[in-house]
């Protein structure tokens, strides 16, 4: 059984489901800090100049020693709004723009009060249409008092996995000796960014990678999941 773990990110780039889709498990770290300026709580889309960001503000109080599942979101402002027309205006368009966009209205209608809980509606719908079954589990329902690499074989050995699939940054900082210790395979994510029909992308040269999913979703749709590799 193949284990991968990942803090709830909003809107997520697709080397995250790539991930999703590779693992039997896939663990939402939610006990662990959270960090300001990654990805915990922004992501970035497509537009007729390039790209822009959409940030989730969250209260000061979120950006220092907090767990991700206490992160609160700041509703003081109108930040919902502006994700919605920022999603209105560059994929109304899109050909299936049409089919994904009300998905997002109703997200955006809603009042959020925690961070984790709009990342984790969106993603699961993600993994909805690209058709990924992988089972999800969340870190707080394992009781893992660990840190660092220990964190990890700790969440493989709740879950009695065989293996552990990392991400490519993980090189820089697993202790690769405590899984072989533990008897748990270690793996490394090898991903490769597809293209695909991006909007405002005239060629190749124009595409650009590593924005969220949204992109490839509503210029591909049903498309999307053959352009992951998804295998069923």
């Amino acid at each position: 059984m193949i284990v991968s773990v990942h803090q709830p990110q909003y809107i997520p780039w697709l080397g995250y489901f790539d991930k999703i889709a590779k693992s039997d498990v896939f663990v939402f770290l939610n006990c662990v800090q959270y960090k300001e300026r990654e990805f915990q709580n922004r992501n970035k889309i497509r537009t007729d100049r390039g790209w822009m960001w959409l940030t989730v503000p969250v209260l000061s109080e979120g950006k220092g020693r907090q767990m991700i599942s206490d992160v609160r979101i700041d509703r003081s402002i109108d930040w919902r709004s502006r994700h919605w027309k920022s999603l209105v205006s560059w994929y109304h368009a899109a050909e299936f723009g049409a089919e994904y966009l009300p998905f997002f209205e109703d997200a955006y209608s809603r009042e959020w009060e925690k961070l984790v809980d709009i990342n984790v509606h969106i993603i699961s719908f993600f993994l909805k249409i690209l058709g990924i079954s992988t089972k999800i589990v969340f870190e707080s329902a394992l009781c893992v008092t660990t840190t660092r690499t220990a964190r990890i074989v700790d969440i493989c050995r709740a879950l009695k996995a065989e293996t552990y699939l990392s991400g490519a940054g993980g090189k820089e900082y697993l202790d690769e000796g405590a899984f072989s210790a533990a008897g748990i395979g270690l793996m490394y994510q090898e991903y490769r960014h597809p293209v695909y029909a991006q909007r405002f992308a005239a060629c190749a040269n124009e595409f650009i990678p590593y924005l969220s999913a949204i992109d490839l979703v509503m210029n591909e749709g049903p498309r999307s999941r053959e352009i992951l590799g998804i295998r069923a």
